[in-house]
């Protein structure tokens, strides 16, 4: 029934294809775009998915001298469709600083000489999982504190409400902000991972008021009573009974959350405190599109976000509505 009632609309089924083609292309991306071969056949040897294995005897090897006298008769290879690597600058790739789109690098170089087009498509891994992970650790989070706080009531649930309260006082944005900047800086999956966390300890307000009020309507009904009389435990009853048929708004919140947590990370690597180089994402080339005034720069990360965050509100609108008895036909 929610699926009927969702795909009645084209906007939300074409939310929901965009949001697939963005983890198809973040799960596929080294397939798309890659400093080494699919498969490459060399020297009387085969490697099958060099791209992904780095073997040692290719490390000095890329793409680019392979496809230009590195390949001698007999060998052959499965080149990817852009054949750099988002971390390849201007002395692997022979480029020069800051090129316009060509035919040979379709969205340009940035400022070390690096394909733009392959930053974005391995930047769209970071992106998605900085939304989804910290997401997903806000709404753990917020269920927990949410439902204990909903269930039990009395004194646990006004120390929730007050931590929560202290947590809401503080602008979101402002505080991630300030978090990040007394951290100390960290590069690589660090980065990432601390954003993650940043992201997670603090975003978890609005889910825990929204579990709470989910689970007090939820707590009152007649099969949780049933489940009491039968002698069950407070705490099966509750993971049993009462947070299954409270999670629907969850679900609807978290659809919004990860167009909230995308567009988050974008803003924090635009002004320095999120993913930090060289690893490639969508606000660290916004970031560097601001440093060089380069208007491709803008527009196709700019995009990117833009379309990633429609996206995910379409979707979550569609969720909701879905998930809405009186709409449903």
């Amino acid at each position: 029934m929610a699926w009927r009632q969702f795909k009645k609309r084209r906007l939300n089924l074409m939310g929901l294809m965009f949001i697939g083609s963005i983890f198809g292309v973040a799960f596929f991306a080294d397939f798309v775009t890659s400093d080494l071969p699919i498969v490459l056949h060399r020297g009387g040897q085969t490697w099958i998915l060099p791209n992904l294995t780095r073997p040692a005897a290719l490390l000095t090897t890329n793409n680019l001298e392979l496809l230009q006298g590195g390949m001698n008769q007999g060998d052959w290879g499965l080149f990817p469709p852009l054949p750099y690597g988002p971390d390849e600058d201007l002395g692997q790739l022979r480029t020069t600083r800051l090129e316009a789109p060509h035919l040979k690098h379709p969205l340009g170089t940035d400022d070390r000489g690096r394909d733009v087009a392959a930053r974005m498509i391995h930047g769209t891994r970071v992106t998605l999982t900085v939304g989804i992970l910290a997401v997903g650790l806000y709404v753990l989070i917020g269920i927990l504190l949410g439902a204990t706080a909903g269930y039990f009531g009395g004194w646990l649930d006004t120390a929730i409400g007050r931590v929560t309260e202290v947590f809401m006082s503080f602008p979101s944005f402002f505080l991630i902000l300030t978090i990040q900047a007394l951290l100390p800086t960290t590069a690589g999956v660090t980065s990432v991972l601390q954003l993650v966390a940043v992201i997670g300890v603090t975003g978890w307000t609005e889910i825990s008021r929204l579990v709470r009020a989910e689970v007090i309507r939820a707590r009152v009904n007649d099969y949780v009573a049933a489940a009491r009389a039968a002698g069950l435990s407070d705490t099966r009853i509750l993971m049993r009974y009462v947070l299954p048929n409270s999670l629907g708004p969850v679900l609807v919140a978290a659809t919004f959350g990860v167009a909230g947590a995308v567009l988050l990370e974008s803003a924090l690597s635009f002004l320095g405190f999120g993913v930090q180089p060289p690893m490639a994402s969508w606000g660290e080339l916004l970031q560097q599109a601001r440093e060089t005034r380069r208007g491709w720069m803008v527009l196709y990360p700019g995009l990117a976000v833009f379309l990633s965050v429609t996206a995910y509100n379409l979707a979550g609108e569609g969720l909701r509505d879905a998930l809405d008895p009186r709409l449903r036909s």
